[in-house]
């Protein structure tokens, strides 16, 4: 949803933003072919080219991992919250070009049909499903679960193992990235699903790392793994030590039942200011000589609704564009998404909201703003 009322589809701005992911994407793939050849020539390009795609994919996932915490802590890193999801596709199909590998088997099955024959390009090439696991009796997918039985040695476990199952969890994610599983599933099940992610992440760290240490002579891979976790698990706490100090800042409702949450002056014109009481996050909106509150909370997927602005009339998230009308909490037509409302007053200069929230889309009377 964006301004307007418009269903946000294809853009400019989405186009250069996954022009750019696509380009870095080839760029970081080439580049991780090239040194690893240079570095050793008798490398074969197959081999290479599996693990080229493969830490794509796993570097790919801790800049999705950093966006939202980023987001929380410097507002020049919101922008790319509106190509996550494509990051995350993207991220998912790099896997699996590692797992399955690069082929045209089914247009080339197809073209078969006719009695012609496509030629095998060069850059096409198994995955590493095939390159380790096709050499014996067993079917490639059988082989991954029983060739390696030692599910009771911590540095000969199946790292295989871990990766498929990572590998199912991205699947599920991408699969039920676009907005009609979200409104479908309802937010709390499709953040729920969404929040695999993580486990995901320590699933594939256990891969890279376990697979590493039965086929890696140097530490360097293992010591980048052990950064970037480091980075990961650094920038959520910072994140959310933030979040809990504003928390902890909580203000006390009077005996009335009202919060005193500051002065008009306090906030700037279209723009909110967010406050914490009786276990709630509110943002207070100032517009068009006018004063509402409203939770801080998106229906979409829990954007900070008091760091978007007024705009054409409507509360604009800044994570995704969805928008609220400040009187009501409801979404414009033809659109349902609905917010809690609270009760707001003024005494001068002072801003006092009501401590208890009204149900969702609840039409609420702004305070108007007198002039002294």
């Amino acid at each position: 949803m964006g301004v307007g009322y418009q269903s946000i589809q294809w853009n400019r701005q989405k186009i250069i933003y996954d022009a750019i992911l696509f380009i870095t994407v080839g760029l970081y793939i080439w580049g991780f072919m090239a040194v690893t050849q240079h570095m050793g020539s008798d490398l074969d390009i197959r081999g290479v080219r599996i693990r080229a795609y493969g830490s794509a994919a796993f570097v790919l996932l801790h800049v999705i991992l950093s966006i939202g915490p980023l987001s929380r802590l410097n507002p020049k890193f919101l922008p790319l919250l509106f190509n996550r999801r494509h990051m995350g596709v993207t991220m998912f199909f790099l896997a699996l070009i590692h797992v399955a590998g690069l082929r045209l088997t089914m247009l080339r099955d197809a073209v078969s049909v006719v009695g012609a024959t496509l030629p095998r390009f060069p850059w096409e090439f198994d995955g590493a499903l095939t390159w380790y696991h096709d050499f014996g009796n067993l079917d490639p997918l059988v082989s991954l679960f029983v060739g390696n039985s030692h599910y009771d040695n911590f540095i000969r476990f199946p790292f295989e193992f871990l990766g498929v199952i990572a590998l199912i969890i991205l699947f599920l994610m991408a699969v039920t990235s676009h907005d009609f599983w979200l409104a479908n599933l309802t937010a709390p099940i499709w953040k729920g699903l969404h929040m695999g992610v993580y486990l995901a992440y320590g699933l594939l760290v256990g891969h890279v790392v376990l697979g590493a240490l039965q086929t890696n002579r140097h530490p360097v891979l293992t010591i980048a793994v052990f950064i970037g976790l480091v980075w990961i698990v650094g920038v959520h706490l910072i994140a959310g030590g933030r979040e809990l100090r504003r928390d902890g800042d909580a203000l006390k409702p009077t005996p009335s039942g009202y919060v005193h949450v500051g002065q008009v002056s306090d906030i700037p014109e279209n723009r909110a200011k967010v406050v914490t009481f009786a276990g709630e996050r509110v943002a207070i909106f100032k517009y068009d000589g006018k004063i509402s509150a409203v939770s801080n909370v998106c229906q979409h997927q829990n954007g900070p609704l008091g760091e978007g602005k007024i705009v054409d009339g409507c509360i604009t998230c800044p994570w995704h564009g969805y928008q609220y009308l400040p009187e009501s909490g409801a979404s414009p037509p033809p659109f349902h998404e609905k917010i809690p409302t609270f009760e707001v007053k003024l005494k001068g200069d002072r801003i006092l909201v009501y401590k208890t929230p009204n149900p969702p889309g609840t039409p609420v009377t702004p305070a108007v703003i007198t002039e002294a």
